[in-house]
């Protein structure tokens, strides 16, 4: 925990530390970007609309259906930056799987990925409390073993989606809806409809207890026509300040199949993420 802390420190500090122009001015335009916006709290699985500035680490517990189960370090998060006015850049750290309960699978880290956010239109809670998100996702196949190859494709992938977002006072509903494309064979590697809604309620200012629908459909591949559920709730406690800038939330959730169809449940979810 010290060192993701002074690793977010270091960060903050080498950006607030440039002398003109672009870097000088580097928080004033995070200040402008995120004044504009909801200070809604980012769910657990579903990727926010909103523009984040943060790092972030997750914990996954996953039960495969085959019994056995494994560890996701990481959660293929990672530093999340706005380097541009309404834009947004996360460098997706590639996950590490350790299969410490079946001996016949390889551990190894999964997949690089990228996703860019331009935010469409947006309204702080103030005038309308609302928010709507183009992104650009995009997966490099480095993951060792085939580890990185989870959500169904053994190839780069890009995976352009449409995020939106609506809140009434300490409520407000998240969801995004995204296409995921392999670049190469994607009668074999399959083309994913991914699907996630949010529904959260902010209590006592710092407590936001949620719930998650998670829905994936399989188009071509191995599990051509299917389609996966999840039901996820869960809570975020934050934003607590730990320095000026720097602040901390903390959750966790628990993922439940509710599809006939599925490849691991009963999944347990870690999060903590250090804005700045």
């Amino acid at each position: 925990m010290k060192l993701i802390i002074a690793a977010v420190l270091f960060v903050s500090s080498t950006i607030a530390s440039g002398q003109n122009g672009y870097f000088a001015n580097w928080f004033t335009r995070v200040d402008k970007t995120q004044s504009e916006q909801p200070r809604w709290m980012t769910p657990i699985a579903t990727t926010t609309p909103r523009l984040e500035e943060e790092l972030r680490y997750d914990q996954d517990w996953l039960q495969h259906s085959d019994g056995y189960m494994w560890n996701e370090y990481d959660g293929a998060k990672g530093l999340e930056l706005i380097p541009w006015y309404k834009t947004e850049l996360i460098i997706q750290a590639p996950p590490y799987f350790n299969y410490s309960g079946d001996p016949s699978q390889k551990n190894g880290s999964g997949d690089l990925a990228f996703l860019v956010k331009y935010r469409l239109l947006s309204r702080n809670e103030k005038s309308g409390n609302y928010i709507l998100t183009a992104f650009l996702g995009w997966s490099i196949p480095t993951g060792t073993y085939s580890n990185g190859q989870v959500t169904g494709a053994n190839s780069a992938t890009i995976t352009p989606t449409i995020a939106y977002g609506k809140g009434f006072g300490n409520f407000d509903a998240q969801g995004t809806f995204g296409v995921q494309i392999p670049t190469n064979n994607e009668v074999a590697n399959g083309r994913n409809y991914l699907w996630n809604n949010t529904l959260q309620y902010r209590v006592m200012k710092k407590l936001w207890p949620e719930i998650e629908f998670n829905t994936t459909h399989f188009q071509d591949g191995e599990h051509a026509g299917k389609t996966l559920n999840y039901i996820t709730p869960g809570f975020v406690a934050g934003r607590f300040k730990l320095t000026k800038r720097v602040g901390m939330s903390i959750g966790g959730g628990f993922q439940i199949a509710t599809s006939q169809f599925y490849k691991n449940n009963h999944n347990g979810i870690f999060t903590v993420r250090f804005p700045f």
